[in-house]
């Protein structure tokens, strides 16, 4: 494993910063990149790896330092994306790292991924619980948190000041990872998440620090949805030496067939919102399921000549969004847009395979935190994991943020997560 400590220096003009969704709600944060150090020199990506066995999963690559804030500059990066910045949360300054460890692609082949690590000042002989922190929807590879110095960055930021150790992965795709973002596919979502967990367990200990094994899963957006599904898969296969202690997904898209497909057509999912959703995850997915053999089977002109190009990790939704329709009748072929809402084949396949995430019997705490005025991802996905939780037994309170829309849900919630996260000793 290399180490690459260099000279920090001031990042570039600063950019918004983005929500994990579409860009439209996007918090417009001028001067907010300033106040993150990165390194003078960027790591080169690691590239594939010539074995992934379970030995290898996880192995760590490479650490390279990407901030080091005081609790006086986590206060202020917080305070400008709108979060919750008082002295009951933000307790520490932060230092952060970006980390190239060894995890499996879509097929289970060899790959390399990155994630952002973030560990609070505090006293080095304290031992730290962990969060996991899953990002929401992200089209750039360089949103990921730990390229981004914008909104992938305020929750783990928030999760350490208040004294936890974070695990941020970036997912296949995004941040210094090789290839394409496989968007919404949730089994490989856990499998880096899991892997960034078992390089966050190295990375602490080359900066002599101890985790004490306390796992809490948390995420936003698409992260929620995969924060669940994290979940699901240490509770049946564990993680020495992590014990999940809470999970608390905020608007996570836990019901695709069921809530969230329905949605794009009730118009519980606002138009801007559903095209952009709606035409990465056709994309991604086909590339793992047989929906389309040629875009034009989906999409009208001019988009089945452009949608793919779209999203192909290089484009920010800024260029996205101006490229695409203005509502799905608009964007889908006139079959295809009937055949949606009656999902069959390779569609019905993608679905299945990312829902169920809720369908396990969690033994640490859950809560859904959601908002009503959500039309990114209704309250009712949230809902709907509650009832699938109580079917096997466990009570997961929903806990409406009220009347904000999507990013002010995470917004709400996040402070509240990370009280209480760091109540559970």
């Amino acid at each position: 494993m290399d180490t690459e400590c260099t000279n920090n220096e001031t990042p570039g003009p600063a950019r918004s910063v983005r929500r994990g969704g579409a860009a439209l709600a996007a918090l417009m944060l001028a001067g907010l990149a300033g106040l993150t150090a990165a390194p003078a020199v960027q790591a080169a990506p690691a590239h594939h790896a010539p074995r992934a066995d379970r030995a290898d999963r996880g192995a760590l690559l490479k650490v390279t330092p990407v901030a080091d804030l005081s609790r006086a500059e986590v206060a202020r990066f917080l305070k400008k994306g709108e979060f919750e910045s008082g002295k009951e949360t933000v307790r520490y300054g932060v230092r952060a790292y970006r980390l190239t460890y060894r995890t499996v692609d879509t097929q289970g082949r060899p790959t390399t991924a990155t994630g952002l690590f973030v560990l609070p000042r505090t006293p080095e002989h304290r031992a730290l619980g962990l969060v996991s922190d899953s990002h929401g929807t992200m089209v750039h590879r360089s949103y990921a948190p730990s390229v981004g110095e914008d909104f992938g960055r305020l929750s783990p930021y928030l999760h350490a000041a208040a004294g936890k150790a974070v695990a941020a992965p970036d997912y296949l795709g995004l941040g210094k990872g090789p290839g394409l973002h496989p968007y919404m596919d949730t089994r490989s979502a856990v499998t880096a998440s899991e892997d960034m967990l078992r390089a966050s367990h190295t990375a602490a200990r080359r900066e002599g620090r101890t985790l004490s094994g306390d796992l809490f899963l948390t995420g936003f957006s698409q992260g929620g949805q995969v924060a669940m599904a994290l979940g699901k898969e240490l509770d049946r296969k564990g993680l020495a030496p992590f014990t999940v202690r809470a999970v608390a997904p905020v608007s996570g898209p836990h019901d695709l067939s069921g809530e969230e497909f329905p949605a794009l057509f009730d118009g519980r999912v606002n138009d801007t919102s559903g095209v952009f959703y709606l035409s990465y995850f056709l994309v991604a997915q086909n590339r793992l399921h047989p929906i389309y053999k040629d875009p034009s089977e989906v999409f009208r002109a001019p988009y089945a000549d452009r949608v793919q190009q779209l999203f192909d990790g290089e484009h920010t939704e800024e260029e996205v969004l101006p490229a695409l329709p203005r509502s799905l009748k608009e964007l889908l072929t006139p079959g295809f847009y009937e055949r949606i809402q009656h999902p069959g084949g390779g569609l019905k396949e993608a679905l299945e395979a990312n829902d169920g995430a809720c369908d396990w019997k969690p033994a640490a705490p859950v809560r859904l935190y959601a908002s009503r005025g959500d039309t990114d991802v209704p309250i009712q996905d949230a809902r709907s994991c509650a009832a699938v939780l109580a079917a096997h037994g466990v009570r997961a309170p929903v806990v409406d943020q009220g009347g904000v829309p999507h990013m002010g849900s995470a917004v709400r919630a996040t402070p509240k997560i990370a009280r209480w996260f760091a109540a559970m000793r």
